[in-house]
């Protein structure tokens, strides 16, 4: 049986948080600069499959599953952490699970969730899939949705995502600040997060500031919209708002980077954008506490901080690849040799040798022999040589041999590779058949 206080557990989805095994909040101790008001960071990475998202997740199967749905097959529109949650939970539930999603995903997320066994279809989407576009996550997880067996939980219109907060999150702040909150804040995408929590916390205490921070248009942060999406947000209600506030991508990632450095805590993009509108919104005052949600964690996000931090990525030095073979520049440097060696003849002698019986060898490939040949000489092309064929040779290895190609240069490699096959009288013929030609001999 499981039991929070020894952390033992019957099953991976016993660790889902509520107000008896919440996620911690840790006091920032840096980077607010604050003399009075104590802020504190809800570390969400502390939930099972790694995100604030995994708390949707389970309520949005839960409820499913407490209506007496049949799920078989669950498909979800997603900007990564919804999908990764419903993914584990599926798993657990031996439930197929698909997600549609945007391209522009960091690939370290869309990498995990077919580790994690997604079935991922990727599309032309923004970061966070949008109503209303035809061929984007939201549409398509809705057309898949329709097929016999698959249903669509869809977490940015079914109440059991801010249900999911309600339920869990804000009575896990109240219990954990013993009833002091005074403001709470998170970043906005779906909106689950802010509403769910918001509502529970403005019950118990109506003066309890809630606060909702988003990004830029055209922001680069995975998991939140600009304020020109979230007008079509089904939970973001800015009437039950005490304040909504914007912040840059680049304030976002700096505050991220500080977080990092200043609080050693290993937070992700969403983390920075919302502590860096806590920092404008929460006044520096005795008893006030602050609590704001940090999403996840970096490790899903490097690639994003690849982009907005470059500095921490110097530009890597190219890396010498070795050859297949080491010695292969030995082999070079003998060709080298035999390019002044004392085994090379020129077409005259060449020709008078021919007279004499010695065999020529023609090694270039039969195309070339078929434009251009002298007619008495044996075609072996090089690569057939060089796999070891020696059809049409004499047997006897201490017959004279001549090699000739077009030019002069694969006859060498010809005869590099007959006496190492054993022939120990091999010359190759200077300037090929062009010279050949040029100097008026039989072809």
């Amino acid at each position: 049986m499981s039991d929070h206080s020894l952390r033992a557990y019957d099953s991976i989805l016993d660790l889902l948080p509520d107000a008896d095994n919440p996620t911690p909040i840790v006091a920032l101790q840096r980077i607010t600069g604050f003399q009075h008001a104590r802020v504190y960071a809800k570390l969400e990475w502390y939930n099972p499959f790694g995100a604030v998202k995994d708390r949707v997740a389970a309520n949005l199967i839960g409820d499913a599953e407490e209506r007496g749905e049949h799920l078989e097959n669950l498909v979800e529109p997603t900007s990564g952490n919804t999908g990764i949650g419903l993914a584990m939970v599926s798993n657990a539930r031996d439930y197929g699970f698909s997600a549609t999603l945007s391209k522009a995903i960091p690939l370290e997320k869309r990498t995990a969730l077919r580790l994690f066994g997604t079935d991922l279809v990727e599309l032309d989407d923004d970061l966070c899939p949008m109503p209303g576009q035809p061929e984007g996550a939201m549409a398509k997880a809705e057309e898949l949705g329709q097929r016999p067996g698959w249903r669509e939980l869809n977490q940015y219109a079914n109440p059991a995502n801010p249900e999911a907060h309600y339920k869990t999150t804000g009575p896990e702040i109240w219990r954990q600040t013993q009833g002091t909150v005074t403001h709470f804040v998170a970043a906005l995408g779906t909106c689950g997060t802010i509403t769910g929590t918001g509502r529970y916390l403005k019950e118990q205490n109506p003066d309890v500031q809630v606060i909702g921070v988003h990004p830029t248009q055209g922001h680069d942060i995975p998991g939140v919209r600009s304020l020109r999406a979230l007008a079509l947000t089904d939970f973001f209600v800015p009437d039950e708002y005490d304040a909504v506030l914007e912040v840059g991508d680049d304030e976002a990632y700096g505050v991220c980077q500080r977080l990092h450095l200043e609080e050693s805590l290993i937070a992700g993009p969403s983390c920075g954008l919302a502590l860096a509108g806590a920092l404008r919104a929460v006044p520096d005052e005795p008893g006030v506490v602050a609590v704001v949600i940090f999403p996840d964690n970096a490790w899903k996000y490097l690639s994003s901080f690849r982009k907005h931090l470059p500095a921490l990525f110097p530009a890597e030095e190219p890396v010498a690849i070795p050859p297949a073979n080491p010695f292969a520049q030995h082999l070079e440097a003998a060709f080298q040799f035999a390019k002044t060696g004392p085994d090379r003849v020129g077409v005259t002698e060449a020709s008078e040798l021919l007279a004499d019986g010695v065999t020529l060898v023609d090694v270039r490939n039969p195309d070339e022999v078929a434009r251009v040949a002298i007619p008495t000489a044996l075609k072996l092309p090089l690569p057939e040589l060089s796999a070891g064929s020696l059809a049409g040779l004499p047997t006897d290895k201490d017959t004279p041999l001549l090699t000739i190609c077009a030019a002069g240069t694969r006859s060498l490699y010809a005869l590099l590779l007959l006496k190492a096959q054993g022939y120990t009288d091999v010359r190759s013929v200077d300037g090929g058949m062009a010279s050949w030609v040029d100097a008026g001999l039989p072809t």
